[in-house]
């Protein structure tokens, strides 16, 4: 394998012909994938170096500016319909129909494997994970500053102790003042959590009586239709908004649900004996589910096909 070529997949500079070749060459011996480890573990420990040198500290906080701003113009040249406005479709949708001017609101959709940040009119800045539908208004009226979420998002909320910070769910709301938390709650999905980093929040829901409050490093979740609250195992899940996605001791089929909603695949699993295995492991989301299988193949026996046609990847 050209070195170079390697080099530029790895940081993501690839042509769409060297993604190939270099994919063609993973699936040729399992003895390249390890070779691929190694390179990608090299250049993770470097980029981790240059961002940790103090000399040249004002160099590399210019690059990283110019980086980000590089790879927002790329995120969001994939986001197909993008702060579109939407009227009388969302108003169904809030709960408190007087505090938002249904024609101020306005969404963003994010496709499977990507990611998107957005700074609100407050100053709230948010991050979308992959299939996260996010409504806004484009200024915050009323007694509080209401928002929508289907989806993952992480939120840094500017402090207002006279106007709380609401995320409204299909399942539960969440109500803040200034704080920093993770919220995943796809419609489609049973799953429902609030992961709280700093400050303080209320996690209740707008039908019942149902309410918890958490403190930093806690998160509340659903099981069997009831919120449970316990500590949080591990920060670096939150991740997902720097592009990583990260499994803890987690089991196999927990892994393929999450890897399914991210990239908008069926993953058909008929080696059933694989479902009883664990991983712990840390992807960018980038490099596609494929090399997530990939990676699972060197401690676990198994083979996969996939059907471009029907999306489909069955695993044997």
């Amino acid at each position: 394998m050209d070195q170079k070529i390697l080099h530029r997949y790895i940081a993501g500079e690839a042509t769409q012909e060297e993604k190939e070749v270099v994919t063609r060459w993973l699936d040729a011996d399992k003895r390249n994938m390890k070779e691929f480890l190694t390179h990608r573990k090299l250049y993770d420990i470097s980029i981790w170096q240059q961002e940790s040198t103090p000399v040249a500290k004002d160099k590399l906080s210019f690059k990283k500016k110019r980086w980000t701003l590089h790879s927002i113009a790329i995120e969001l040249s994939k986001i197909a319909a993008i702060f579109i406005i939407a009227f009388t479709v969302l108003y169904s949708f809030l709960i408190n129909k007087d505090t938002i001017d249904p024609a101020s609101m306005q969404t963003i959709f994010v496709p499977p494997g990507q990611r998107a940040e957005l700074t609100l009119t407050d100053g709230t800045k948010v991050w979308l994970n992959a299939k996260t539908t996010f409504t806004f208004p484009n200024k915050f009226s009323g007694n509080s500053r209401d928002v929508i979420l289907d989806g993952e998002g992480y939120f840094d909320v500017t402090k207002n102790v006279d106007k709380p910070f609401i995320v409204k769910t299909d399942k539960y709301n969440i109500k803040v003042l200034g704080t920093e938390f993770n919220v995943t709650a796809y419609s489609g999905s049973p799953i429902f959590e609030t992961s709280l980093l700093k400050g303080a929040v209320d996690v209740f829901s707008p039908t019942t009586n149902d309410k918890i409050s958490l403190k930093p490093n806690t998160r509340t979740y659903v099981e069997n239709g009831i919120l449970k609250k316990n500590a949080i195992e591990h920060n670096s899940y939150f991740l997902w908004k720097e592009g990583l996605i990260c499994f803890f001791d987690e089991p196999v089929d927990k892994i393929i649900e999450k890897l399914e909603l991210y990239y908008d695949v069926k993953i058909d699993v008929q080696n059933k004996e694989l479902l009883k295995n664990r991983y712990s492991g840390k992807f960018r989301s980038k490099d596609g589910v494929e090399h997530v299988l990939k990676v699972l193949q060197l401690s676990n026996t198994f083979t996969y096909t996939k059907d471009n046609d029907l999306n489909l990847i069955t695993i044997k």
